[in-house]
């Protein structure tokens, strides 16, 4: 997945996944099954996402367990599931879908959103434990944690195969420096680079964001994105967006 850019430079394809949350929310706030989760999933993927993810919670108050065991009937990109393994209810389902990545994340339950990446010196344990049963099941282990050079090397001891970025703090600061904004986020990128990591990004990335992100740090993997790409299918219609995104990584 490498490409040539300027100057010789070589690039990593950086995948994009569409987080489908959003769909499955609008969804349960009527009943019925408009908009159809299922279907939305085919069409990211016809419209040229190169992978889907959904971050089931125990409450269901929008992925519901029914739809990752029925998504993953239908998915033909790269089936990323994300979550809390301390949920037993997840950690069989994902053994039971076996999806290409599992993304763990320190989620507490009842939080509205992802907020902070794991303490992946204090939960050094647990993590390799839950590293090891998915990858002894073929699953692709990504560890979520904030951009802190020590947790990228936690998350390496722990034995994942990938850590994500959590990059709410990026984007927050983002149109007041992104220079600043970006610092952090490129050191903990080349430690995970020197360690073998592969790398991840997710959270509030969007079309003013994600290029620069993506410039400074073109080994980058994959980034994961749903509500701002839902919110700008508003406007300008999915089939459209999703290539809108598309070229946001293809800069160089």
């Amino acid at each position: 997945n490498l490409i040539t850019g300027r100057a010789g430079r070589v690039l990593v394809m950086t995948r994009l996944s569409v987080n489908i949350n959003k769909i499955a929310t609008l969804r349960n706030s009527r009943g019925g099954n408009n908009p159809d989760v299922i279907k939305v999933a085919q069409d990211c993927e016809r419209f040229g996402a190169q992978g889907i993810t959904v971050h089931p919670r125990p409450d269901e108050r929008h992925i519901r367990y029914k739809d990752v065991y029925e998504l993953k009937e239908v998915v033909t990109t790269e089936f990323n599931i994300e979550g809390n393994p301390s949920e037993e209810k997840f950690v069989r389902l994902v053994l039971d879908v076996k999806p290409d990545q599992v993304t763990l994340v320190p989620d507490a339950l009842g939080a509205l959103t992802s907020n902070a990446g794991w303490d992946t010196i204090a939960h050094r344990e647990s993590l390799s434990r839950w590293a090891d049963q998915f990858k002894s099941a073929g699953i692709r282990v990504s560890i979520f944690v904030n951009a802190d050079p020590t947790m990228v090397e936690g998350a390496f001891h722990a034995g994942a195969d990938r850590v994500e970025l959590y990059t709410e703090p990026y984007a927050a600061h983002y149109h007041q420096d992104r220079e600043s904004a970006i610092a952090p986020f490129v050191e903990a990128a080349k430690v995970a680079h020197e360690v073998g990591l592969g790398l991840n990004a997710g959270h509030d990335l969007d079309l003013h964001n994600l290029a620069f992100l993506k410039n400074r740090i073109p080994w980058l993997d994959e980034v994961s994105i749903g509500h701002a790409l839902i919110c700008d299918a508003l406007y300008f219609g999915l089939e459209n967006v999703i290539p809108m995104y598309l070229r946001q990584l293809a800069q160089d």
